[in-house]
């Protein structure tokens, strides 16, 4: 099983089947609106925009789980992106744990469990890293801003 195996819903709410992302690299990250580490989406942009064209795609999930951090829905996601400049896909709002955990989530979370070997999902903004071939091959916390992984991200592409 990989990570191409799964179709998800874009903020549109539109079907996204991750099959389209087939070689390609992806960065997968659970966002909010209002939470302090809100500004690594200009972090995640640059990445994006250096490397999209070495098959680089990044996926923000908005996940209100955090200490209500993504409370609006689609206009205020969609304000929060265009804040940032924000040009990468932004999903719907989904759960990264608990009883109704997305589907993404939770093969991302069985593949690269956290600290001390937890698969929970501890705040925003935290980070898989996705190769070519659909296998998740790290996990980064949310206080890893996107610069600091630009060099696993260069290794991969």
């Amino acid at each position: 099983m990989s990570i191409y195996d799964f179709k998800t819903r874009t903020l549109d709410d539109q079907e996204y089947d991750m099959a389209q992302l087939k070689g390609k690299a992806l960065l997968i990250v659970n966002v909010a609106s209002k939470c302090g580490f809100t500004p690594q989406y200009k972090g995640l942009q640059y990445l994006y925009e250096k490397y999209q064209t070495q098959n680089l795609v990044i996926i923000g999930f908005p996940c209100n789980q955090f200490g209500n951090q993504e409370p609006g829905e689609r206009p205020a996601i969609q304000s929060c992106q265009q804040n940032y400049g924000v040009t990468f896909p932004i999903m719907n709002k989904i759960d990264v744990n608990g009883l109704y955990v997305d589907p993404i989530y939770k093969f991302l979370k069985k593949e690269q469990t956290g600290i001390l070997g937890t698969e929970a999902i501890k705040w925003n903004f935290t980070k898989f890293l996705v190769d070519k071939e659909g296998h998740v091959v790290k996990r980064f916390a949310p206080t890893t801003k996107p610069e600091e992984i630009e060099e696993d991200v260069v290794k991969i592409l």
